[in-house]
């Protein structure tokens, strides 16, 4: 799962490479899926997928229980289903860097010039004024029956005058909208999320620049050489991330 923000400066582009510019900019900050063919497609993860950070290679955090809801998510009235603890998307965000790298120290990003298909929205704008991306991810509760749901979010909010604080309050409640498009996702397919994690991002764009946001979740095979020696892929659903690194002898990025 990847949430990015970026700019560009308009002098010397025109309309189209000041937007080819800054998505490209979104794609290379921080997880890093630079010079990819990104192919759109439905926010599904189901009985052959496995959510990297979560399902395989888990972060430290998942994996400890340490990290605590930031609020519950009631379901729809009516629907014969438990309340949602919410989570914050941040250890996925970071499993994801540290599966893929960052553009100036790369580990396993998606190979160059590859068609990856992935559950994506982003947004495009002139400044000045806000620009953001949110994700969510619902676990399922029985996975061998069905599909974890992505919904992603972006848009702009804002202007020159509006403070940072304005824009995490209206975030926040964006949250909320997230969530609760995800369980009347799931009262409409007659499933049961366990949990779900989301998180945003955001960016402050200025006078003559453009900005973009993008949410992102790439559906990709593992490189081959992310399997440390004399293991089964399997067994990725073993280790946490940092047992993971260690096996690898990856540096810290």
């Amino acid at each position: 799962m990847k949430l990015s923000v970026g700019t560009v400066d308009v002098k010397d582009l025109d309309d189209v490479t000041e937007v080819i510019v800054s998505y490209d900019r979104c794609e290379k900050n921080d997880a890093y899926i630079g010079q990819i063919n990104m192919l759109t497609v439905s926010s599904f993860c189901g009985l052959n997928g496995a959510l990297w950070g979560y399902d395989l290679a888990k972060h430290d955090d998942i994996a400890s229980e340490s990290i605590k809801p930031i609020y519950i998510q009631k379901q729809p009235e009516g629907y014969p289903a438990p309340d949602v603890p919410v989570f914050d998307v941040k250890p996925l965000l970071e499993a994801t860097e540290r599966l893929f790298g960052r553009e100036s120290k790369r580990r396993f990003p998606p190979m160059p010039g590859s068609h990856i298909i992935c559950a994506n929205k982003d947004y495009t704008a002139r400044g000045p004024l806000w620009i953001w991306s949110a994700i969510g991810i619902a676990i399922l509760k029985d996975r061998s029956k069905g599909s974890s749901l992505f919904v992603e979010d972006a848009n702009v909010f804002g202007n020159a005058d509006t403070t940072e604080e304005e824009v995490k309050a209206f975030l926040d409640s964006t949250l909320r909208k997230v969530t609760n498009s995800i369980v009347l996702c799931g009262q409409d397919q007659s499933v049961i999320y366990d949990k779900i994690f989301v998180g945003y991002k955001y960016m402050f764009v200025k006078e003559g620049q453009v900005g973009c946001a993008l949410t992102c979740a790439p559906y990709v095979y593992l490189a081959q050489n992310a399997i440390p020696n004399g293991m089964m892929p399997s067994e990725l659903t073993e280790l946490t991330i940092t047992e993971w690194e260690e096996k690898l002898g990856l540096e810290s990025l």
